[in-house]
């Protein structure tokens, strides 16, 4: 199996690149589906950053076999939240983004292992690694970075 940068590098990480490049290497350890959103088209008037409403919605299993009752976006919109908010990088309109794409993957990996092994989460009262059994004690940033 090749790395996963490879997979990434050259393709936006989107629906159908995930399903035909990355699927067929996890495809029997993965439960994956979508969660399609219809909005209602925007009034005249509204503004720009109105949320749209949603009229309806449709899941569509894709891989494995997922629980239907399961399939949410709410779960990745809080990941994709707390890596916006860690990172400077995603947010628009800011001085803190990456000339080169090895600088992004370090900084994005750095706040992962971040968020993973060093910060106490509130919900939790420990690390998610410390929850998922990978880790006994919560980590330093030093310890975080001997180990890289």
């Amino acid at each position: 199996m090749r790395p996963l940068r490879s997979l990434t590098r050259s393709q936006p990480m989107v629906s159908r690149p995930i399903r035909s490049r990355l699927m067929p290497h996890s495809a029997t350890a993965v439960d994956f589906a979508q969660l399609i959103k219809v909005y209602r088209a925007t009034p005249e008037g509204e503004r720009m950053y109105s949320p749209a409403e949603v009229v309806t919605t449709e899941r569509v299993p894709c891989v494995g076999n997922p629980d239907h009752d399961r399939i949410c976006t709410s779960i990745v919109e809080r990941s994709n939240l707390s890596l916006r908010m860690g990172t400077r990088r995603f947010t628009r309109l800011t001085n803190a983004f990456s000339k080169k794409w090895e600088n992004h993957w370090a900084a994005v990996a750095l706040w992962f292992a971040f968020y993973n092994f060093c910060r106490v989460h509130k919900s939790l009262r420990v690390t998610p690694a410390m929850e998922a059994g990978i880790a006994d004690h919560v980590w330093s940033v030093r310890e975080l970075l001997e180990a890289a």
